[in-house]
């Protein structure tokens, strides 16, 4: 009885032992991808009242947390029984990644700037709506950047037990969702900290220099991982199409992966947004 108790620990510590080794490996292949995240989130969690930012940052990660939920069963299931969805569910999660991206160029280089009045009228309307939507979209871009992670994670680890398979990619899809998000809520604090800082050390000395350095430094990495952030959505989706896509992985082969990656994102993305503007025309014009 007792052999067989201690047999059962062997058992599950050797099965840990599979699962820390497999989650290590998944982890390092999905780096780049996590950075990509890291960088999305951040621009998409930024811009609100200090007081909401934590409250929506907590939101963003609840529904960061149910899209793996919802994507990590549904990866298992696919690659046992319908492995060739998974590329197909990739290649239209790229297309959104790729509209996204674009969009974004396309508004900050031909948007009519608000004038002060128009943004007096808005303000109102803007503190209803805007922190929903923009809760919706970064929960959105989240579960696409999710299914690329689950499915990289599992590409990993296809050789190993189903069991280890499974702990593999949960364990990958919970850190994932910590270490992102716990980043991103460090970097919108970063003004708090450092009034705190200042007040702290009654505007003298290092930390007084510390604080102001925190509190300056805030805004320009906002504007960094805006930037960061729109280049990461059309390398992940232009990755997406070169890895998933044989016609794409092999055309013009001596240009750099990145820089191939990039114009098949922006390609794609441009695509989309036209047809998208085509659509809503069409549709105006029949409800007309």
């Amino acid at each position: 009885m007792a052999s067989g108790f201690f047999a059962i620990f062997d058992d599950i510590a050797a099965l840990m032992d599979d699962v820390a080794v497999a989650t290590k490996v998944a982890t390092h292949k999905t780096a780049g991808i996590l950075g990509d995240d890291l960088a999305v989130n951040a621009e998409k969690a930024t811009g609100f009242l200090s007081s909401r930012e934590i409250p929506v940052l907590w939101a963003i990660t609840k529904g960061s947390l149910r899209n793996k939920l919802i994507i990590v069963p549904i990866a298992l299931l696919l690659n046992a029984f319908f492995p060739a969805a998974i590329k197909f569910v990739l290649i239209l999660g790229g297309l959104y990644l790729a509209y996204e991206g674009v969009e974004k160029i396309i508004e900050y280089f031909f948007h009519r700037p608000k004038k002060s009045h128009e943004i007096v009228e808005q303000i109102q309307q803007d503190e209803r709506t805007a922190e929903t939507a923009k809760i919706k979209s970064a929960v959105a871009t989240d579960f696409i950047l999710s299914i690329e992670i689950v499915i990289i994670a599992l590409g990993s680890v296809l050789e190993e037990t189903l069991t280890t398979q499974i702990m593999t990619v949960a364990v990958v899809a919970v850190l994932a969702t910590i270490g992102v998000y716990g980043i991103v809520a460090l970097i919108v604090r970063m003004d708090d900290a450092g009034y705190r800082l200042i007040k702290y050390s009654k505007d003298k000395g290092l930390l007084a220099s510390l604080g102001v350095l925190l509190v300056k430094s805030l805004p320009v990495i906002i504007r960094m991982l805006g930037v960061i952030g729109t280049i990461a959505l059309l390398l992940v989706s232009g990755g997406i199409f070169v890895h998933n896509i044989e016609y794409f992985h092999h055309v013009f082969p001596k240009i750099q992966g990145t820089f191939k990656e990039l114009a098949f994102g922006l390609i794609a993305g441009l695509g989309v947004v036209l047809i998208s503007a085509a659509v809503r025309k069409v549709v105006a014009v029949v409800k007309k």
